[in-house]
């Protein structure tokens, strides 16, 4: 505890944020069903619900806390998927059965927030002159999942919300004052429901606490819950603009 309070007593009544916002690229990949009774009830993001890449907000926030408070990370990310799809058999979405021979129309949204609080490790930036830095924490993701097919005059809806708790890991290297690469790390599994986050950044200081950043993003959401059952992969590139203080 001595060598742990020690690490943090330079900080000790400062507290530093960073907040940013950017733009995602998302390529989605997989499958989803609701009420399936069989693999014909199973709709391929690729062949069947024929979703497009999409551009999508995101926007995240980190605070320093002084001494022995945990250090807070907010993250937002919402993902909507929509097109008109076909499908060569009949199938069953929820309690409604749609014709294989008629297009239909479909929506998938997964909006994601993630709720964080960490600790550095104690010494390591000072040992490695503010180069290396290596966070370890928990996080709760919320993900707020819609799911929705139209065809012909009938439609179903279904909409869950999943708060999961998962493990963080997040490391900063800055060889130089300007320059930094970074990468975090979100997940765990369970109750049948598997969800994870990778993310690499590069990021460079434009002027004073203005920063760009640029990086790839990889989101994996495996979820059966409440008959809903999806099989999703979202990822791309992104960039971003923020300000750390």
């Amino acid at each position: 505890m001595i060598v742990w309070a020690t690490a943090f007593l330079p900080a000790a009544h400062a507290v530093g944020l960073e907040i940013a916002v950017g733009a995602w690229r998302q390529d989605p990949s997989g499958d989803a069903s609701y009420k399936a009774s069989g693999p014909g009830d199973i709709l391929s993001v690729e062949d069947d619900l024929r979703y497009d890449r999409e551009n999508r907000f995101s926007g995240r926030a980190k605070v320093d806390m002084p001494l022995f408070l945990p250090n807070i990370y907010l993250m937002a990310a919402p993902s909507e998927f929509d097109g008109n799809g076909a499908k060569d058999v009949d199938f069953t979405f929820g309690d409604t059965t749609f014709s294989g021979a008629i297009p239909f129309y479909s929506k998938l949204d997964f909006d994601q927030y993630d709720v964080g609080f960490y600790y550095g490790i104690p010494l390591l930036q000072t040992a490695t002159l503010n180069r290396l830095n290596i966070d370890v924490g928990i996080n709760v993701r919320i993900l707020d999942l819609e799911a929705l097919v139209r065809q012909s005059g009938i439609e179903e809806k279904e909409d869950i919300t999943l708060v999961v708790p998962q493990v963080y890991l997040g490391a900063q290297f800055a060889p130089i004052d300007w320059l930094a690469f970074e990468a975090e790390g979100r997940g765990l599994s369970i109750g049948g429901n598997n969800m994870y986050s990778l993310i690499g950044r590069v990021r460079v200081k434009v002027a004073g606490p203005l920063f760009a950043a640029a990086g790839y993003r990889y989101d994996k959401i495996d979820v059966d819950e409440d008959d809903v059952d999806v099989d999703f992969t979202i990822q791309g590139p992104f960039a971003e603009v923020g300000l750390k203080f």
